[in-house]
């Protein structure tokens, strides 16, 4: 059955996702000579490098999403729905999704990525991913849940279960959360749980690699540990993790150590979809693409952000995987439709950063590396503007502000999904 959509004599482009690559050219596009349709299985946008702030309390889930009708409601050439892409027909130029099928005459494949347990079907069940707001309020749950069932406890070993968290990944999300965890640790922990001890609780970062931040500075990820072990985050670089029951964590060199929570943030792959054959997929499930964003051996299919893989001598396995990527392909995959001119696309790489918790970060612009207090206004101010509404920048903003002049946040609830009683 076809999703119910206006028909139009305007060429259709479709485009999957609403991430920064989606929600951009979806923006660029939603005046142009095109119809627009939108789909995304979320009927939000939101922005990712800031859930752990969600998951550590420090944020609502509201402060960094965007309702995709408010951001679009005076365009009327755009076309919202809420569905998941399961198959590509590209003989009838048609997909199909969960909730029906969808024609098209260009698609735009922006779906991101999700996360990447390698197989691993004991991590994929029981670890914690951090790739969306509903997972990052998930993590905010068991935390705070785990703190008072530690309380109810008199054994040691299963409060500590309670209170270690192990996070494997030294990549930003993995650097940031271990950061505000130490934080909440010395900040929060006395005030709202002084029957705690707070010397009992352990924060693991794992890295399998030699160093912490591999897609940064040799700078930054040395700062990063160092910066990591002040507050007192216990950095295990080498590391690997092989296995997670629910309750013990086995590492490569045969260590066993005792969490209920581990955060997965080791890895990230992007979905493959029916329809599109095996040998169009890279590395990560990326789908070859040509310099101009469309897929490999296909015809009016595009990608763009994560999904996409356009490698060059300068970046022979794609372009990194962040924002930046996703914003600057839809701004030029963008200009393509609207000229009708195929050109190269040209990534600008204008920098990283991460921050390491209050008054700590690392920044890498072209050849400069800045670490400490100057990084982490930058970072505040970087990640600040991009957040789409301006209701949505003031509310992160006076959070920030109340947060660094208090030590403290409101927002530790512990919301369950409601079940109706029998």
């Amino acid at each position: 059955m076809p999703i119910n959509i206006p028909e139009s004599q305007k060429e259709r482009i479709v485009i999957v996702g609403a991430g920064f690559g989606g929600f951009i050219l979806a923006r660029r596009l939603c005046r142009s000579q095109y119809q627009i349709v939108l789909l995304d299985r979320n009927n939000y946008h939101q922005f990712q490098p800031l859930f752990y702030q969600v998951a550590m309390a420090g944020l609502e889930p509201s402060s960094i999403s965007f309702p995709l009708r408010k951001a679009f409601q005076s365009n009327k050439n755009i076309h919202i729905r809420v569905a998941e892409l399961l198959e590509v027909n590209q003989e009838d130029k048609q997909i199909i999704t969960d909730c029906g099928y969808v024609n098209y005459d260009h698609l735009v494949i922006a779906t991101g990525a999700t996360t990447n347990f390698f197989g691993n079907e004991n991590l994929r069940k029981h670890a914690f991913p951090l790739k969306s707001i509903s997972e990052s309020l998930h993590l905010r749950n068991h935390i705070f849940q785990d703190l008072e069932n530690a309380l109810l406890t008199r054994d040691y070993d299963d409060r500590q279960g309670f209170i270690d968290v192990i996070i494997v990944g030294g990549g930003p999300t993995g650097v940031e959360l271990a950061g505000a965890l130490a934080e909440m640790k010395k900040y929060i922990l006395p005030k709202d749980y002084p029957e705690l001890d707070q010397e009992e609780v352990d924060i693991y970062l794992m890295q399998s690699g030699d160093r912490l931040l591999p897609g940064m500075s040799e700078v930054a990820g040395q700062k990063a540990k160092v910066f990591l072990e002040e507050i007192g985050v216990n950095v295990q670089l080498n590391t690997r993790v092989m296995d997670y029951d629910g309750s013990y964590v086995y590492t490569k060199d045969g260590a066993k150590i005792r969490t209920d929570k581990v955060v997965w943030a080791a890895g990230i792959k992007c979905p493959k979809f029916k329809g599109l054959q095996d040998e169009l997929y890279a590395r990560g499930n990326r789908l070859i693409t040509h310099d101009d964003c469309r897929v490999k051996n296909t015809v009016d299919i595009y990608a763009i952000g994560d999904a996409a893989s356009i490698t060059s001598e300068a970046y022979p396995y794609g372009h990194p995987q962040v924002a930046q990527t996703a914003i600057q392909m839809a701004k030029h995959l963008a200009k393509q439709f609207k000229t009708g001119k195929q050109k190269s696309f040209k990534y600008k790489d204008l920098g990283s950063m991460a921050t390491i918790g209050r008054n700590r970060a690392v920044a890498d612009l072209g050849k400069r590396r800045l670490t400490g207090f100057f990084a982490w206004v930058m970072w505040l101010f970087v990640h600040l503007f991009a957040i789409v509404g301006v209701k949505n920048k003031v509310f992160v903003f006076l959070n920030w502000i109340w947060n660094y002049f208090t030590y403290d946040q409101s927002l530790r609830l512990i919301i369950k999904p409601y079940k109706k009683e029998e």
